[in-house]
């Protein structure tokens, strides 16, 4: 496997979508102890298709926060040495019987045909993980932000959406400022260990 700290190759440079634009028609459910289960399942087949790669496997997303109402969509992230190396992570993932939904710059999805898992896929180091994972370590811990969070969600699923992509973008503002919270909280608790 690659340990090399620069790509292969040059990564892809456009957006492709497998399957095209899907219709958006999801809704939210309560919070589900059986995510948890789902999340360390597929993390055990995901490091079994992966074994000869040095990943990280981290469970993102609102499905990875105890109490938050979800759409009920397992997300996992992994960080691989290579995103450009395909080869060495993409082929094993589709074997295990994950499907590819998304190539684009820096980022891979793949997700179960079922499509109630989604895997992330980045470099190592990218700064797109540790976005994922200050939301959910807020959320997780700062009840007045994760009730924002859902009741923000709440009232955006009561529009119509083209997409998904369209939904998502919809929560940026209120996602920037709950990650602005996140990293003041964070700098205080380490001005007062200092």
């Amino acid at each position: 496997m690659s340990t090399h700290s620069n790509p292969r190759r040059p990564d892809v440079t456009a957006v492709e979508l497998v399957g095209g634009i899907e219709p958006f028609a999801l809704t939210l459910h309560e919070y589900d102890d059986r995510w948890v289960t789902v999340y360390l399942d597929h993390r055990s087949r995901i490091r079994t298709a992966l074994e000869a790669a040095t990943i990280e496997i981290e469970h993102i997303g609102s499905t990875s926060v105890p109490g938050l109402a979800a759409k009920p969509i397992v997300d996992i992230v992994i960080t691989v040495d290579d995103i450009t190396a395909e080869e060495d992570y993409l082929d094993a993932l589709l074997a295990a019987g994950y499907v590819l939904r998304v190539r684009e710059p820096g980022h891979r999805l793949v997700r179960t045909p079922a499509r109630d898992v989604h895997v992330h896929i980045y470099q190592r180091h990218d700064p797109a993980v540790g976005e994922y994972l200050l939301l959910r370590d807020r959320l997780r811990t700062d009840h007045d932000d994760r009730d924002l969070y859902e009741n923000t969600k709440r009232e955006l699923m009561t529009r119509s959406w083209v997409d998904m992509d369209a939904y998502a973008d919809a929560k940026t503002e209120v996602i920037r400022a709950i990650k602005e919270r996140a990293i003041a909280a964070r700098a205080a608790h380490d001005d007062q260990r200092v």
